[in-house]
């Protein structure tokens, strides 16, 4: 899944179950490694992380066609000036959020901690959970393709 503009990209990809061999355990059998590569103004950076489950997996799509129906609402800093994700998981290592939204489509927020948050921010004790955030703006026909390409890539990994 590739969402881009002129000035930043995310691209999330599903590359395989966290442990290859069913454990019997439902969250062990179902945590998949997620990779990503991420240009943003300030530099590029990749991940690997297993940080999504195959069910919190299935609520991305989801939630980027909400988006591009126009049925999530956008989202900004709270009083103290913290952003709070619209959709987050178990880890904290990804997270979205609706930024803007126009007629043409919407300013999706990334939001990238822990093993996905950039090189230069490694190390952080994890008090900035969710805080940094990548901007991208897409048109709505994009969202439905991210989507499509999201659940393409989900069809490999079913839940066990």
């Amino acid at each position: 899944m590739l969402l881009s503009d002129h000035a930043s990209s995310v691209e999330l990809r599903l590359l395989r179950y966290q442990f290859p061999e069913v454990r019997g355990d439902s969250y062990d059998d179902n945590w998949l490694v997620v990779g990503g590569t991420v240009t943003a103004p300030e530099g590029s950076w990749s991940f690997a992380d297993p940080c999504l489950l195959t069910g919190e997996a299935r609520e991305v799509s989801g939630w980027l066609r909400a988006v591009a129906a126009g049925m999530v609402a956008v989202t900004g800093p709270d009083a103290e000036g913290w952003l709070d994700p619209d959709t987050w998981f178990v880890e904290p290592v990804l997270a979205v959020s609706l930024a803007d939204r126009s007629d043409s489509g919407a300013v999706i927020r990334m939001h990238l901690s822990l093993e996905a948050a950039p090189p230069w921010r490694q190390g952080d004790d994890g008090a900035d959970i969710y805080q940094y955030v990548v901007e991208v703006r897409v048109d709505t026909a994009a969202l439905i393709h991210a989507a499509d390409q999201w659940d393409l890539a989900l069809d490999s990994f079913p839940t066990r």
